[in-house]
């Protein structure tokens, strides 16, 4: 994969695996507003990524206040965010793409706030040149228009930036922005799942980007 400045990574199931804070800091969070509907864990897994408000919707669990809903969330995962932690290799492939001069930007469904909470988190913010979370003037993935406000941002033309992510949010982004894509099979989707969404390249670690990605057709 040739000319690519600008790699753009989804956060959860892509750096961070995080699955065991969203679904213990959701439970909690039903417990304090005394929300009785139950979540399988499993079911729950295979959704993350998607907004909160769809994975109820599938669930068809109603939630009278959803703002207070994720205030309490919120809260409840700063305290779990131990619980979370990066995917083996995620700090020195980020080490690495900087070093080789790539723009790297996070896009996330998270919320701004926390987006950046958790970069800081696991000290990866000197790694991005952007942070994009969920914000209320835009729509979130699968719509274009998140990354590509990313690549106007640090002046990258789409077919020259690469969307990172391990679900078909990331991968549809990418194909309605007219970016590469890349899914991460490692994360919460299956490999037969992703490829349905016929992503540009597959990869099964982090890893591997090293070794797929070029820049100005010489191999990093």
């Amino acid at each position: 994969m040739e000319n690519i400045e600008l790699i753009v990574f989804d956060l959860d199931g892509t750096l961070v695996r995080s699955h065991k804070t969203i679904y213990l800091a959701t439970i909690k969070a039903f417990e304090d507003l005394g929300i009785q509907d139950k979540l399988d864990e499993d079911e729950f897994y295979n959704m993350i990524g998607m907004h909160f408000q769809d994975i109820f919707d599938e669930f068809e669990i109603h939630v009278n206040d959803f703002d207070h809903f994720i205030e309490v969330y919120k809260y409840h995962y700063n305290i779990l965010m131990n619980t979370s932690e990066l995917y083996p290799g995620v700090a020195e492939t980020l080490n690495h793409l900087k070093k080789k001069e790539y723009k790297i930007a996070l896009l996330t469904t998270k919320g701004q706030d926390q987006a950046e909470k958790i970069i800081f988190h696991f000290n990866l913010d000197p790694y991005f040149d952007e942070i994009h979370g969920r914000r209320p003037e835009l729509p979130i993935k699968p719509n274009p228009e998140p990354l590509l406000l990313i690549c106007n941002n640090l002046k990258v033309k789409p077919e020259n930036t690469l969307m990172v992510g391990d679900s078909e949010l990331d991968v549809n982004c990418a194909h309605n922005a007219k970016t590469k894509s890349c899914a991460a099979a490692y994360g919460y989707r299956t490999k037969e799942r992703l490829q349905t969404e016929q992503p540009d390249i597959v990869i099964d670690s982090i890893n591997e980007l090293l070794t797929v990605i070029n820049k100005n057709g010489e191999s990093k």
